[in-house]
């Protein structure tokens, strides 16, 4: 930490909460917000010449050279490995969220909590402790640990047919274009789809498509095409 506080930069496609961020902390004298960035090519620009301790970044951040979600976590903690981080998302699916605690992510804040949850989650962070906003934490309690419970012990729980349908929704195909590839009807592939969402803790489509490339079954769909 420098004698100005701990030195944060903010990473965000969306302005509006880049500058909610920076109003937040503008009032908290043990940090110093010295830079943010719109994408990941800004970022790593901004990193290469700019003194940071903190880094809080925006999970889904399209449109940058480094990518965002995991590929960018990944190369930001091979890059900078004494940078702090903490992960701002809009996700909802605990398997997600819990991922990111397994990349060497400590702070969580979920974008549904007050924008005041930043503060506590920079300083854990500066310390190298664990903080999950509200949001975060309630959804990572719903979706407790216990033994068989990981990725693959929920995909286990899909069907066979379950399985098939998600695979090729995320791989772009609409339901109806499934339902003709598979010969069954929309109804039926519909069902299968929210059931297998279900069993996933997954209610959104986005979440889905996350999801799908958090454990590589859109790889698995690319690979087999």
């Amino acid at each position: 930490m420098s004698r100005y506080g701990i030195r944060v930069i903010f990473a965000d496609d969306h302005p509006v909460l880049t500058l909610a961020n920076r109003h937040v902390v503008a009032a908290v004298p043990t940090i110093a917000c010295v830079g943010d960035a719109r994408n990941s090519t800004e970022l790593v620009d901004l990193l290469q010449r700019t003194p940071c301790d903190v880094l809080v970044t925006d999970y889904a951040m399209p449109g940058g050279e480094y990518g965002d979600g995991r590929t960018l976590i990944s190369f930001l903690t091979r890059r900078y490995p004494a940078l702090k981080l903490v992960v701002m998302t809009m996700m909802d699916n605990p398997m997600v969220l819990r991922s990111l605690f397994s990349q060497r992510i400590h702070c969580v804040v979920s974008k549904s909590d007050d924008p005041g949850h930043v503060v506590p989650a920079i300083h854990a962070a500066f310390r190298g402790d664990r903080y999950a906003s509200p949001r975060v934490e309630s959804l990572l309690e719903a979706w407790p640990v216990t033994e068989g419970s990981g990725d693959d012990a929920r995909l286990r729980a899909l069907s066979q047919r379950e399985l098939e349908v998600v695979r090729l929704f995320v791989s772009g195909m609409t339901v109806s274009e499934i339902a003709a590839v598979l010969r069954r009807t929309k109804q039926t592939i519909s069902t299968q789809k929210l059931n297998a969402m279900r069993k996933l803790g997954i209610d959104r489509d986005g979440d889905l498509y996350r999801y799908a490339n958090e454990v590589g079954l859109v790889a698995s769909v690319s690979g087999a095409a």
